[in-house]
C-alpha cells in the first residue's frame, strides 16, 4: 500500500536533565540528542524504517536542519518527492528538556507564524493518508480529492481545524487531552463510568472509528461493540517525546495490513511503549526484531 504522511516537520534538540530545571539557573548538560521531529514526520519515519511504502509531505527550510532532515529521512527509505524545501524559510525546531527523573518532557517549539506548504499534486493515488492536522487546506483539498483512500488524523489538540478534520477521516486516533476538551469530560480510571461516558461523547461528534491515546495507561477504543482499554507496555521510561507520534505510525502500519483493530492498537502500544526507552524521537524507533520480543509472529 501506498501511504502519504503530511504535516508538520521540524528538528529536535533534546536535554536530558537529573531533575527538572529550576528558573534563574545555569544547568551543565552531559549530552543532546538531535533528531528530525513532528508527529506525522515521525510516524513517516517509522513506516520507512519498518518497510512500507511512505511519501512524506511538509515544508522545511533550505538550511542545516532541514538538510538533516532530507538525510534521515532518504537514509529510512521515506520518498521525499513532496517535500517542499524552501528558501529563506527557518525549518522549524523544538528544544526539549526530558526530565530523566519522570521520563516527562517540556517541549519549546518554533515555527514561523502562518507558515504552510504550498499545495501538491501527486503523480500516484495513496491507499492511505495520515495527517497530523497542522496543514489544514492542503489536508482538506486531499481528502476530498482522494476519498477512497483511508484517512487518519493523530488529533493532538482540540483546535478548531483539528476538530473540522476529525469529522472526515475514517479513523480519529487521539490523545487524551483532546478526547477530555471535545467531550467536556474528564476520565478517572477509578470510575469506569467517565471512560464510557466520554467515548459516546466522541461517538456523536465523529463518524470515523475513535481511538484515545492514554500514554502509559494504553488506549481506549470500541472493538465488537465493547468500549475497553488496551493496556500499555510496562517498561521502564526515560523520554516520552515521540511516543505518541510512534503510536500513530505503527497504527497506520497495522491499518495498511489490514490487521483488525485489536491487532492493530496492539502493534500500536507495543511500538509507543519501546520507543519511552530510549532518548529522542526519531531514535526511539522499534526494530522489527523488538517488536518480535513482544509480539512474536509481527512481520
Amino acid at each position: 500500500m501506498k501511504i502519504l504522511c503530511m504535516g508538520h516537520i521540524s528538528y529536535d534538540i533534546t536535554f536530558p536533565v537529573d531533575e527538572f530545571i529550576t528558573e534563574n539557573t545555569k544547568v551543565r548538560v552531559k549530552e543532546r540528542v538531535e533528531c528530525g521531529g513532528g508527529p506525522a514526520s515521525n510516524a513517516a519515519y517509522l513506516l520507512g524504517k519498518w518497510g512500507s511504502e511512505v511519501y512524506i509531505a511538509g515544508l522545511i527550510g533550505d538550511d542545516p536542519y532541514g538538510k538533516r532532515i532530507v538525510e534521515e529521512f532518504e537514509e529510512a527509505n521515506v520518498n521525499t518527492k513532496y517535500l517542499e524545501v524552501r528558501h529563506n524559510y527557518k525549518t522549524s525546531n523544538s528544544i526539549i528538556i526530558n526530565n530523566l527523573s519522570n521520563s516527562s518532557r517540556t517541549v519549546l517549539s518554533y515555527r514561523e507564524s502562518e507558515a504552510h506548504m504550498n499545495p501538491i499534486e501527486l503523480d500516484f493515488e495513496p491507499d492511505i493518508i495520515l495527517i497530523d492536522a497542522h496543514e489544514y487546506d492542503e489536508s482538506v483539498r486531499l481528502l476530498e480529492k482522494y476519498p477512497n483512500a483511508i484517512s487518519i488524523i493523530d488529533a493532538g489538540s482540540a483546535r478548531e481545524e483539528v476538530i473540522k478534520l476529525a469529522k472526515k477521516v475514517n479513523y480519529v486516533v487521539c490523545s487524551k487531552v483532546f478526547a477530555e476538551d471535545v467531550s467536556g469530560i474528564k476520565i478517572d480510571y477509578n470510575n469506569e463510568q467517565t471512560i464510557i461516558d466520554l467515548y459516546h461523547k466522541l461517538e456523536e461528534e465523529f463518524q470515523g472509528i475513535i481511538v484515545v491515546t492514554l500514554e502509559d495507561k494504553g488506549a481506549l477504543y470500541k472493538y465488537e461493540g465493547n468500549i475497553g482499554i488496551m493496556d500499555g507496555l510496562k517498561v521502564d521510561a526515560l523520554d516520552s517525546t515521540g511516543a505518541g507520534d510512534l503510536f500513530h505510525g505503527a497504527f497506520t502500519y497495522g491499518v495498511s495490513k489490514c490487521y483488525n483493530l485489536n491487532t492493530v492498537l496492539t502493534i500500536a502500544t507495543v511500538a509507543g511503549g519501546i520507543s519511552v526507552k530510549r532518548i529522542g524521537g526519531r531514535n526511539s524507533v522499534a526494530t522489527k526484531e523488538e517488536m518480535r520480543m513482544y509480539i512474536h509472529d509481527f512481520e
